[in-house]
């Protein structure tokens, strides 16, 4: 009986140590894996928030936000700095770690609000990148793991519009066009209910239904592997 009971034991130890092990190397996802973010207030119709990043100072992450990472690599490198081509000048937030592992998603998410139904935008301007040069919006997020982004790929020449679940994108829509790396472009997206609409430069190009993520979540910005990646102008309104 102590035998059976050992062995038992061992059995077991032996599973949770495979999970951590996995969960470790990021190959196991889990909304357990990560950990819960901090709440924000849910935003009336019509409230809204604008970053343009210029009274930040230059070098560090920015005030009001926070970074994330889905999957594995090393965490992103979050930094003001000043471009002289920006939208609005002097500054922008870059995403500047060149980590090239593929499933790697660096997340930069705003932490003054939650939001359900909105219109979200920022400008970008893709720099470099061998294995991706990838810009998003995030939307409705719970945490690292479970989130909606739309995001565009200047090396593939496409847009697609994903929800994480568990740290797994699935893809439920998508449009192919050519891109123009190091030019400012736009993206936008509005979500009310299970529909979504995104724009690329002001032209509508995705249209779809999911249900996948009902209720209010945080905004931010995404990149993926070792896209260098800036951002301006980052504007949400509740709807």
């Amino acid at each position: 009986m102590k035998k059976v009971l050992i062995f038992s034991a061992l059995a077991a130890l032996s599973v949770l140590f495979w999970v951590i092990f996995e969960s470790k190397g990021g190959k196991y996802f889990s909304s357990h894996s990560v950990p819960a973010e901090m709440p924000a207030p849910v935003q009336e119709a019509g409230k809204s928030f604008t970053y343009r990043f210029d009274s930040e100072k230059a070098g560090v992450a920015p005030a009001k936000f926070h970074s994330l990472r889905t999957g594995k690599g090393s965490e992103g490198r979050w930094v003001v700095i000043t471009d002289p081509s920006a939208p609005s000048r002097p500054n922008v937030v870059a995403q500047n770690s060149t980590d090239s592992t593929d499933y790697r998603f660096p997340l930069l998410i705003a932490d003054e609000g939650s939001f359900k139904d909105l219109d979200l935008s920022v400008r970008f301007k893709s720099v470099s990148g061998e294995v991706d040069r990838a810009a998003g919006l995030v939307f409705r997020l719970k945490d690292a793991n479970n989130y909606y982004v739309v995001r565009a790929n200047a090396l593939e020449d496409n847009y697609r519009l994903y929800h994480v679940v568990a740290g797994k994108r699935h893809q439920f829509a998508g449009a192919n066009f050519e891109m123009s790396p190091g030019e400012w472009h736009e993206l936008r997206v509005e979500c009310v209910g299970d529909k979504i609409i995104c724009y690329y430069d002001g032209v509508k190009k995705i249209e779809a239904t999911d249900e996948t993520f009902k209720d209010a979540g945080k905004v931010g910005l995404w990149t993926k592997a070792d896209s260098i990646t800036y951002f301006d102008d980052l504007c949400v309104t509740a709807r």
